[in-house]
This record gives structure tokens, C-alpha cells and sequence, in this order.
């Protein structure tokens, strides 16, 4: 009764900073209360803690085949994601520039089904960090890392309850086929013979700072010629992508533009270490493997 009661509380609060749901969603998993997103959350950063002092005087694992298996999965949930948004946008005639959330009718509905498995692949994804964990990858875990996992997660609860459909579509759509790419190329590094053919890592970088970009621009376009879309929610999420933007970018020339001094060139040993991992947003390192370069 007490957790009823803590439920019940913290939900109406919710609704009063956020103003009455959409009920075409109501009853669907995980989001009649924010409880269960909410706790997901924190066992998932209670896991990185925990499971990096149970790591620390332990070998890594391996998992290959779990990671082949889990690259795999992700691959296809997001050509699912994919096709279905795209079908589902065409049927409702959706409108690129801005696209409210009732105009579409049966359409709207379809889009918000998938727009709920995107949802429900953020908690999925909380597995990137933990394969981090569990192969000791532990540099790799950086705020970036853990922020944007994190807010995703939390961040669609809100959106499925309240802009579940309309011009809550394109964001998706486009990281759903960077997903595509990207965890094809997770899921081709963990194969020995095909590492040689794997030179495209860092164009899938760039496509990912572009995705950026233009959910920001198409975003903001429907501030500059409104169709009924909340304005409240385009201006936040704005305002998270371009936080996204800025880490990445910090990211990426740390990554991509510093040379790396004499001095590390000398002590870096010519390896051909496997990492673990994956960022969705910034390619920290591959959810599977990846090469790194040889000293010069």
C-alpha cells in the first residue's frame, strides 16, 4: 500500500508538470507510471558502480557469441523501427516540415507502436555499458556514455505519454537507420576475417553528428511554422540534442583530429586489441570490436 501510495504521488505529479496524457496510450507496458522507467534507471547506474568493484580484481569475459547475438538483435530491431516508421508516416501523409499529433488518425497509432518499441530498445541498450563493465572496459564508460543512455531512456517515457506520434517520427527514423549501420558494424567486427573490410567506422561517426543536426533543424522548423505541435517539447528537445552535439563534437576531435605526441607513439605498442562496447550517439567503441591503429 505504501508503494501504491508513493506511486500514485509521484505520477500526479508528473501529470501536473506536464499536463494531461495522451490517452491513446494508456495501458500500454511500462507507461501508465514512471516507477518502473524510474527504477530501471537506477539499477542501471547501481549496476555500472557495483559491477565495476566486482570486475576489479576479476579477468574480463570474452563474450563473443553473446555479443554477435546482441548486435544481431539490435541490427534487426532497428530495420524494423526503420520500415515500419517509413510505411507508417506515407499512410498518414505526414507532413516533413511539422506534423501534429491527431490529424492522422489510424496512422498516428502505428507510429506510436513503434515509437514505443523505440522506447523499450533504450532499456535494451543499457546492455552496451554493461558488456563494458564485463569485459573491464571502464575508460570507455564516460559521462557521455552514461548521460546519454540514461536520459534516453527517461526522456521517451515522457514523450510516449505525451507526443507520442506526429513530429516525434523523424528523430527515430533517422537514428533507426544509423542503428542499422552501426550495429552491422559492431556485429561484423566480432567475425576475425571480416575486420580488414571494417575502414568505415569513422564516416558512421560523422553520420551520427549529422543526425544531430538535422533533428535540430527539423525540430526547430515546426517552431518557425507551427502545426499545433507543443512547443514546450520542441524547444527541449532542441535544446538535449544540441548538449548531445557539443559532447560530441568534443568527441570527436578528440578522437579524430588530435595527433597523438611523439612520446605516446613511442610507448603505444602495435596491438590489435578487441573492444567492447558501443555508444549510440558519440562511437566511443565498437559494441564489439574494434581495431586500433597502428603505432607509426
Amino acid at each position: 500500500e505504501t508503494m501504491k501510495a508513493f506511486d500514485r504521488e509521484v505520477n500526479a505529479f508528473v501529470d501536473y508538470m506536464f499536463g494531461p496524457r495522451d490517452a491513446r496510450v494508456r495501458g500500454w507496458f511500462l507507461l501508465d507510471s514512471y516507477l518502473p522507467t524510474f527504477f530501471l534507471t537506477g539499477a542501471y547506474l547501481l549496476c555500472i558502480w557495483l559491477g565495476n568493484k566486482f570486475m576489479k580484481n576479476r579477468p574480463p569475459f570474452s563474450l563473443r557469441p553473446h555479443l554477435i547475438v546482441y548486435n544481431l538483435g539490435i541490427t534487426l530491431l532497428s530495420f524494423y523501427m526503420l520500415i515500419e516508421l517509413i510505411l507508417a508516416t506515407w499512410e498518414g501523409g505526414y507532413n516533413l516540415q511539422c506534423q501534429n499529433l491527431h490529424s492522422a488518425g489510424e496512422a498516428d497509432i502505428r507510429v506510436a507502436k513503434v515509437l514505443w518499441w523505440y522506447y523499450f530498445s533504450k532499456v535494451i541498450e543499457f546492455m552496451d555499458t554493461i558488456f563494458f563493465v564485463l569485459r573491464k572496459k571502464s575508460s570507455q564508460i564516460t559521462f557521455l556514455h552514461v548521460y546519454h543512455h540514461a536520459t534516453m531512456f527517461n526522456i521517451w517515457w515522457c514523450v510516449l505519454n505525451w507526443i507520442p506520434c506526429g513530429q516525434s517520427f523523424f528523430g527515430p527514423t533517422l537514428n533507426s537507420f544509423i542503428h542499422v549501420l552501426m550495429y552491422s558494424y559492431y556485429g561484423l567486427s566480432v567475425i576475425p576475417s571480416m575486420r580488414k573490410y571494417l575502414w568505415w567506422k569513422k564516416y558512421l561517426t560523422q553520420a551520427q553528428l549529422i543526425q544531430f543536426l538535422l533533428t535540430i533543424v527539423h525540430t526547430l522548423s515546426a517552431a518557425v511554422k507551427p502545426c499545433g505541435f507543443p512547443f514546450g517539447c520542441l524547444m527541449f528537445q532542441s535544446s538535449y540534442m544540441a548538449t548531445l552535439v557539443i559532447l560530441f563534437i568534443n568527441f570527436y576531435i578528440k578522437t579524430y583530429r588530435k595527433a597523438p605526441s611523439r612520446t605516446a607513439v613511442k610507448e603505444t605498442p602495435v596491438t590489435t586489441e578487441i573492444k567492447n562496447g558501443f555508444h549510440k550517439d558519440y562511437f566511443a567503441a565498437a559494441n564489439g570490436l574494434q581495431n586500433n591503429k597502428k603505432a607509426q
